[in-house]
C-alpha cells in the first residue's frame, strides 16, 4: 500500500532529499502507509526511515530525526471516505427531498473519521485489518452507532446481513481495552421496550470500555415514500422511552457511580418533562448527540448572565431558532431582557423544506428563515446557531450555505440585514446578543 504526494515544502527534508509531487509515501520504519492514522502515528517515533517509490520507479530511503517533513497529500485522510453499505430503515440521508447538493446524499461510515472527529460508525464496513490497526494503536475513544444488540434484529433495521455479525467487534474492542461511546437511535415499536432493555444490558456489561450508551429518538421526514413504516415518538412513548433509561440509569449510578445510559433532549421535550441537572450528565459525554445539550447551553447563559456587567452596544437583536430549543431560548432571553435593557426578538422556526416533525436547529434551511422572517423588524442584527450552516462531509466550498444551498450573504441581502453566527455556548451566545467581547 502506499499514498501518493501531491506537494513538498519547500527546504523541507523531503525537499531538499529530492522527493516531490507524485511520488508515494511507502512506508514509516518498515510501517506501510495507508492514510492518516498509519502516517501520524508512525511519524512520532523519533528516528525516521522513510520509503518512497518515485514516479520514475525507483525507490529512495530518507532517514531522519525530523518529524516535520514537509509532505503534502491530497486529502486529509489521505485516501477516499468510506461511504456505509448499510440501508438502515431509519436512515435520514433517504428521507432528502432531490436536488439538493450531492456531498448531502453521501452516507459516512468511516472508522477513521469516528476518532478524528467523532463521527459514528456501525462497524458493518470496518475491514480486519483496521480492527487490528485500532487495537494495536489503541485507537480510543470509537464511536459506534448500535442501534440494538439483538443481531437479528439489527440486521433487519440496517437491511444488511453483516450487521448482526459485527457486534462481536465490540467485545474484541472492549477485551482490548478500547473505549467506546455507543449510540442507539430508537424506532417506536421496533427497537425500543423490551429491545431496548437487552441492548442496555448488554452495552453496560462491557462498562467501563463503553464508557456512554446515549439513546436518540427517530428523525422523520416527509419525504419517506416508499421507506418502511415508522411512527414518530409522542408524549406517551417517550415518556416510557425516558422510564426504562432512568431505571437502568438509577442501578448503574450505585454500581458504577455513572448513569451511563442517558436519553437525548428530544425525548424530554417531546415527553413534556423538566430537563434533569447538570448533574445527571455526568460530565456530558455526549453533547454532540444532543444528550444534554439544551441543560449545558441554559446553564452556561445563566452563569454569563450573573457574572457579565458589560453594557450592550446592541438595542435590539432577533434570534431564530428550531421549535424544540425555543421556549428555552426565550426564557433565557427574557431574563437577558431584565438584566440588560435590551430588546430581544426570539423566533422560533418551523421546519416546511422537511417536515414540521423535524424540531431540531440544526436542520433548519434558508428558505424557511426567509419566508419566516421576512416581515419581521429584525432590529440591528439576526443571529443564528452555526450549526444551521455546518456541512459534516468538510466541503469547504459549502461551509457557508444552508442545507438548501441558500448562503449567509444571500440570506443576509433578501433580509437586508447583518447575520451573526454563533457557537453552541450559551455564555458566547449572551456576549453575542449584547454585541460585547
Amino acid at each position: 500500500m502506499s499514498v501518493k504526494i501531491c506537494g513538498v515544502n519547500k527546504k523541507s527534508v523531503c525537499a531538499l532529499k529530492g522527493i516531490t509531487a507524485g511520488d508515494e509515501l511507502l512506508k514509516i520504519n518498515g510501517n506501510e502507509i495507508m492514510d492518516v492514522l498509519d502516517y501520524d502515528f508512525y511519524m512520532t517515533e523519533q528516528n525516521l526511515t522513510l520509503t518512497f517509490r518515485c514516479k520514475d520507479g525507483k525507490y529512495k530511503v530518507i532517514k531522519t530525526d525530523s518529524t516535520d517533513c514537509g509532505l503534502q497529500f491530497e486529502t486529509y485522510l489521505m485516501d477516499k471516505q468510506q461511504h456505509c453499505k448499510n440501508k438502515c430503515i431509519f436512515c435520514f440521508i433517504d428521507q432528502l427531498p432531490k436536488g439538493l447538493r450531492e456531498s448531502l446524499y453521501f452516507k459516512d461510515d468511516d472508522s477513521r473519521l469516528s476518532f478524528l472527529f467523532g463521527n459514528y460508525i456501525t462497524l458493518t464496513n470496518i475491514s480486519e485489518h483496521e480492527i487490528e490497526r485500532i487495537i494495536k494503536m489503541h485507537i480510543s475513544p470509537v464511536n459506534i452507532s448500535v442501534h440494538t444488540m439483538n443481531p437479528e434484529l439489527r440486521v433487519q433495521m440496517m437491511k444488511n446481513k453483516n450487521a448482526g455479525k459485527c457486534l462481536k467487534i465490540i467485545k474484541r474492542f472492549a477485551d482490548a481495552g478500547i473505549k467506546m461511546n455507543t449510540q442507539l437511535v430508537l424506532c417506536p415499536g421496533i427497537n425500543d421496550g423490551d429491545e431496548l432493555r437487552y441492548s442496555i444490558e448488554q452495552l453496560s456489561a462491557l462498562y467501563p470500555v463503553v464508557q456512554s450508551i446515549a439513546a436518540v429518538p427517530v428523525g422523520l421526514t416527509k419525504f419517506r415514500e416508499g421507506l418502511a413504516k415508522i411512527e414518530p415518538y409522542n408524549k406517551q412513548t417517550a415518556g416510557e422511552t425516558i422510564d426504562i433509561i432512568e431505571e437502568y440509569s438509577q442501578k448503574f449510578r450505585k454500581e458504577f457511580g455513572v448513569g451511563l445510559v442517558y436519553p437525548a433532549d428530544e425525548f424530554f421535550i417531546k415527553a413534556e418533562r423538566e430537563l434533569p441537572s447538570a448533574d445527571y450528565y455526568d460530565g456530558y459525554p455526549q453533547l454532540d448527540n444532543g444528550v444534554g445539550l439544551v441543560r449545558s447551553f441554559y446553564d452556561d447563559f445563566l452563569d454569563e448572565i450573573e457574572y457579565c456587567n458589560e453594557k450592550p452596544t446592541h438595542k435590539k437583536v432577533t434570534l431564530a431558532t428550531g421549535a424544540d430549543f425555543y421556549p428555552y431560548l426565550y426564557d433565557l432571553c427574557k431574563k437577558a431582557e431584565e438584566k440588560y435593557n435590551i430588546e430581544i426578538n426570539v423566533r422560533k422556526i418551523i421546519n416546511n423544506f422537511f417536515g414540521e416533525t423535524i424540531t431540531v436547529s440544526g436542520l433548519v434551511t434558508g428558505v424557511d428563515l426567509y419566508e419566516q422572517l421576512k416581515n419581521v423588524d429584525l432590529g440591528e442584527c439576526l443571529l443564528l446557531p452555526n450549526s444551521m450552516i455546518s456541512d459534516y462531509t468538510n466541503h469547504t466550498e459549502h461551509k457557508n450555505k444552508f442545507l438548501d444551498d441558500m448562503t449567509v450573504e444571500e440570506l443576509e441581502e433578501r433580509l437586508n440585514t447583518k447575520i451573526i453566527l454563533t457557537n453552541g455556548d450559551g455564555g458566547q451566545v449572551l456576549k453575542d446578543i449584547l454585541g460585547v467581547e
